[in-house]
């Protein structure tokens, strides 16, 4: 008998007051625009399967299974690639560019960069929108 996913859906607010909307199990990652499937590995924007090489998806799901973590360059390089600290290389650097490349307009919202330490993925935030009929100040909305 086929084992049947169990797909929990949250919908929070986080502390920064951004609406969010997940879906997650142990089996799959999903969001407003991304899906990754851990069973097929393989990913999608918006509908839409993105064409990834087996290293970078091993390398998004690494990312998207420690969402909110920041993950250190030689963590990556040894999980995904099997290289050692001692290995200089830009090999991760160039997948990270290729993943975003993939991810388009979302890119700079998935991925974040820690300078000197590594990469972190978080999830969409939806941009909080003003309620219709309330007083905005000036200073708010850049007049």
């Amino acid at each position: 008998m086929p084992l049947l996913l169990s797909i929990e859906s949250e919908s929070f607010e986080d502390n920064m007051g951004f609406a969010q909307t997940t879906t997650n199990s142990a089996y799959r990652y999903q969001d407003s625009h991304l899906e990754v499937d851990f069973i097929r590995k393989c990913a999608s924007v918006d509908a839409h399967r993105l064409v990834l090489t087996r290293k970078e998806y091993d390398l998004l799901a690494l990312l998207v299974e420690n969402a909110g973590e920041i993950i250190p360059r030689q963590v990556l390089l040894m999980r995904v690639w099997g290289y050692s600290n001692e290995i200089r290389t830009r090999t991760l650097d160039v997948h990270i560019r290729r993943i975003r490349k993939k991810l388009g307009t979302y890119s700079e919202q998935y991925i974040e960069t820690i300078f000197g330490i590594g990469y972190r993925f978080q999830p969409f935030r939806m941009a909080q929108r003003f309620a219709a009929g309330l007083q905005v100040s000036p200073i708010a909305v850049g007049a």
